[in-house]
């Protein structure tokens, strides 16, 4: 392990000396940050669709102040466009200035925290998300980028036999930065020994993933998973191989090789991809991920650390807005039951239900008995909020609700739900609804998070409750439990009593009581009661 190397002024940037390297950084805040770090080379000519591999050593000292360029994706709401397959780099914040150990740290070294960015596997960057308020709170915090879109999870026969695997290239890339930090993070004044992985949305089914994946044995030693429900159960390598193959005859490549794919230029790659938010999820390969997630969660063969799981309490209207509002399609009484059906994977299991005294039929009249007997339209104001409840409770509160049961009889286990009704849209222009606790709603009370959109400042609640869950996300990398003097105690999970749910609303968070949770959101409907 590392040591702090070199000269520092009191506040002042700093040279640490890497594997690689030594680098030096800048001081803003209180904070000092590292950007631009390669933890592995440059995926690009015959390294495309390859693992990652070691980084070059470097001569001199590196200028990180900068950050590097990000993974190719097209323009979006949820990241910046890029075509640069150099992009495997990632940024370390430290605090500015030593201050005293706390409770549960090691006598020198602070926890450590490696973010996982959220995009659905298609968009985002590491740099998005300044994580100064965690920092102040004396963690050492990663933010990273890894592939995205087909460059990062395409499967392919012809890529398969020449590695063993595809499809998980970006989930590799992870595991490759979370070897840097076991290697190097100490020199930051980061525990090695101590190492949270915390993600959203496409962030926290990688955490998932890791939790699943033998190759992240010992990288890791909490986690933190903000909803990442929505993807229990992952594609078969056999499936996404398949669509792989439709895709390179689609750009041209009928042929098959990997020779053909390899000289593509990523502007095409970027215009063929799929846009849908599911396209490019990690596949159970059998060798990076042996097992999907929920097998793996249901019979114990995971990664076993102590999780937060969580969801927000209005996820799916996010989904409403990009998937329908705005591509023109109306969201209204007459078309309801439609999207309901086009929105959501129907689970069979509710057309052998009877709703409302009424044979449920398959799945076209399933939808039909959704919206008729569980999600009426009288009981929303409108046809676009009962949509947004029927998304969170099938696709994300159900399914965290279930990930929870699952893990707390393994291992100790917190569950949150935000429920701020009035969180900032940070993404998005007005879609005619109110977003409510939206899907990535929390990720500006633990980040500075790159704007989209001009967002209003926070009501002093929002700030106590941004304070509080600072406080909870880094007491638990410290400690392995999320409580202190300092907030509202929050209860483990424990799957066989009632549940156990933190409602992160208000200036003080506070409990769900009994079955209030699963009443909310009709999770009996769901396969969960």
């Amino acid at each position: 392990m590392h040591t702090a190397a070199a000269h520092a002024d009191s506040g002042g940037p700093k040279t640490i000396v890497t594997d690689n390297g030594p680098v030096r950084g800048v001081v803003d805040d209180e904070v000092r940050s590292f950007r631009g770090i390669p933890y592995a080379a440059p995926p690009v000519g015959a390294a495309r669709w390859q693992p990652p591999s070691a980084a070059a050593r470097w001569n001199g000292l590196r200028d990180a102040t900068a950050f590097a360029p990000h993974c190719p994706q097209n323009a979006s709401p949820f990241g910046l466009p890029s075509q640069s397959e150099d992009c495997l780099y990632l940024n370390v914040y430290t605090p500015a200035k030593h201050s005293e150990a706390k409770k549960g740290d090691k006598p020198g070294l602070s926890p450590v925290m490696v973010w996982l960015h959220p995009g659905a596997f298609l968009y985002g960057e590491g740099d998005d998300y300044d994580p100064r308020g965690l920092v102040k709170q004396g963690a050492v915090v990663v933010t990273l980028n890894y592939r995205l879109g087909v460059l990062g999870f395409m499967a392919h026969p012809a890529l398969t036999s020449e590695s063993g695997t595809s499809g998980n290239f970006g989930l590799q890339d992870q595991q490759a930065a979370l070897r840097w930090v076991h290697s190097n993070i100490e020199a930051f004044g980061g525990d090695p020994a101590n190492v949270t992985i915390f993600g959203e949305s496409a962030g926290a089914v990688s955490v998932h993933a890791h939790m699943a994946s033998p190759d992240s044995a010992g990288l890791f030693h909490r986690a933190i998973a903000q909803s990442g429900g929505y993807s229990l159960t992952q594609p078969t390598l056999a499936a996404a191989e398949a669509e792989g193959s439709a895709f390179a005859t689609a750009v041209g490549c009928a042929s098959q090789d990997s020779a053909c794919l390899r000289a593509l230029p990523v502007a095409t790659l970027l215009a063929n991809q799929s846009t849908s938010p599911t396209a490019y999820l990690p596949k159970v390969d059998g060798d990076v991920l042996p097992l999907s997630v929920s097998s793996a969660f249901a019979t114990g063969q995971f990664n076993r650390v102590p999780v937060i799981e969580g969801s927000t309490h209005d996820e799916f209207r996010l989904f409403v807005a990009t998937s329908f509002v705005f591509k023109g399609i109306p969201v209204t009484a007459a078309t309801y039951p439609s999207l309901i059906a086009a929105a959501l994977s129907v689970p069979l299991s509710l057309a052998l239900q009877r709703a409302g005294g009424h044979a449920v039929e398959p799945r076209s009249s399933t939808a039909q008995a959704i919206a008729t007997y569980y999600y009426p339209l009288a009981a929303y104001p409108s046809a676009a909020v009962a949509l947004g409840a029927v998304g969170t409770d099938a696709a994300f509160a159900c399914n965290t609700r279930v990930t929870a049961r699952l893990l707390a009889r393994y291992v100790p286990t917190w569950v949150y739900e935000f429920n701020d009704p009035n969180a900032p849209q940070v993404f998005l222009p007005p879609a005619g609804f109110p977003y409510g606790a939206y899907h990535g709603a929390e990720l500006s009370y633990l980040f500075d998070v790159r704007e989209s959109v001009a967002a209003p400042a926070f009501t002093l609640a929002q700030e106590q409750l941004a304070d509080s869950m600072k406080l909870y996300w880094t007491q638990f990398a410290r400690t392995a439990d999320p409580n202190s003097d300092a907030a509202p105690p929050w209860a483990a999970y424990a799957p066989t009593t009632s549940d156990s749910f933190l409602s992160l609303s208000g200036a003080t968070p506070t409990p769900y009581t009994g079955t209030a949770f699963g009443a909310d959101h009709k999770c009996a409907v769901w396969g969960s009661p």
